[in-house]
């Protein structure tokens, strides 16, 4: 086994404690990103790397002790090309508010058919993606490195190239990570509105929607459905109608989830009050993407 650190040139003491356990432990290296991004960070560590299997582990994150023995274990059973975890969200500081924030990232109306935070693997389920997977080496050889282009998602269009080139990705059992996620609404929004955003410029940097599913869209067509209908009411009133048909089924919806998730680790408001952040915050990220592609587009023009 090898432990390859890609550091993006840090300036805290993380390349210092890395180089204490590499002078202590030969199979620990540590490796400059010099371009700071994420899938750069990717593309270092596998070209750097011997082994026939890739797990990438990413920060936020704690992976069991048994982990990699699973993963080469149904790897070698299914014969794959990406395995992958259930992800358990938890915060590192636990009030009604963050567990709130915790409960929405794990329920379905909140992040869509995200099959590894919503369902639980009691044997290997075929998905779309995997976060922080294990990937045979040869997929990268067959299909191609991270897109470096995208400082967000590369690892969900990467994971789409694997399945529209014929490739298989399993959710595992038996094998929970720990994902640490933003603690309070201002840093859950900032974290979601560049979520959104980087959906759009996925789609426009790689020329096809099939580099992500619909899940990821679908805060985008929620805020269409409020936004077009209230422009278009400015010339017809009745059009705001169907804005405001749309606002109310999503309260209904989100106070029925809100009241059935509620418990005594949370509250009722704390609850609808991520919902509405987690999506118009992703929602707005994709309408900024949209302006964002239109003024890349006018820039190329000229």
């Amino acid at each position: 086994m090898e432990a390859l650190f890609i550091d993006g040139m840090s300036t805290d003491k993380s390349r210092d404690i890395i180089l204490e356990y590499a002078n202590k432990h030969p199979f620990i290296k540590l490796i400059d990103n010099h371009k700071k991004v994420t899938p750069a960070a990717l593309n270092i560590g596998i070209e750097n790397s011997v082994g026939k299997y890739i797990v990438i582990i990413s920060a936020h994150s704690i992976l069991p002790k048994d982990a990699i023995i699973n993963f080469l274990k149904f790897h070698e059973e299914l014969q794959c090309d990406a395995v992958g975890g259930n992800c358990i969200t938890k915060v590192l500081h636990e009030n009604p508010k963050s567990c709130s924030i915790i409960k929405v990232l794990s329920n379905k109306f909140g992040v869509g058919n995200s099959s590894f935070r919503t369902k639980k693997a009691y044997k290997p389920i075929l998905v779309d993606t995997v976060p922080f997977g294990c990937y045979r080496k040869d997929v990268f050889y067959r299909i191609g490195l991270f897109d470096e282009r995208l400082i967000r998602n590369q690892d969900i269009e990467f994971s789409r190239r694997i399945i529209n080139s014929g490739g298989e990705i399993y959710l595992i059992p038996n094998t929970e990570f720990i994902y640490y996620a933003r603690e309070n609404y201002k840093d859950l929004a900032k974290n979601n509105l560049k979520n959104g955003l980087w959906n759009i410029l996925t789609v426009h940097y790689t020329n096809t929607f099939k580099s992500l599913s619909l899940r990821h869209f679908i805060p985008f067509i929620f805020i269409l459905s409020l936004i077009v209908p209230s422009i278009l009411s400015l010339i017809m009133f009745k059009f705001i109608y169907p804005s405001l048909l749309s606002f109310l089924a999503y309260n209904l919806l989100i106070f029925a989830v809100s009241l059935k998730l509620n418990d005594n680790t949370t509250k009722f408001v704390y609850l609808v009050w991520a919902f509405y952040t987690l999506h118009f915050s992703y929602g707005f990220g994709s309408l900024i993407g949209i302006f964002k592609v239109m003024a890349l587009k006018f820039k190329y023009k000229k």
